[in-house]
């Protein structure tokens, strides 16, 4: 049976991400923490900070915490704010582009496992 679990913000370890400079991930709860099923991740978007196009093995749904920036999906390109939403597919070609002055945060959920970069560039 999953244990129920509290995370304080000042548990939660940054780490940069080799794919991209500017870019950094901090592990909120997955499976390490007992999550049985999905994981749940916090980005943050330096500005001027690029992520090139790739895909992943596995979907990812994304909700924009803070911040304005472009997200480029199947050859498609939007810009995100605070509040949106994305569903972006397993195998999808996505990346994105911070062109602001203030950090772009959002909370990434994928299902527990392997989350491989695959980079096209």
């Amino acid at each position: 049976m999953t244990e129920p679990l509290l995370r304080r913000s000042d548990e939660i370890e940054y780490e940069t991400v080799d794919a991209a400079d500017g870019l950094e991930k901090g592990v909120l709860i997955a499976d390490d923490h007992g999550a049985p099923t999905f994981a749940i991740r916090r980005f943050v978007l330096e500005p001027g900070a690029e992520v090139p196009k790739h895909t992943n093995e596995v979907e990812h749904e994304q909700y924009v915490l803070e911040g304005e920036y472009t997200v480029g999906i199947d050859g498609e390109e939007h810009t995100v704010e605070s509040g949106d939403s994305l569903l972006i597919p397993a195998g999808t070609v996505h990346w994105y582009r911070n062109e602001g002055d203030e950090p772009g945060a959002f909370i990434c959920a994928v299902p527990n496992g392997d989350d491989e970069i695959d980079l096209l560039e």
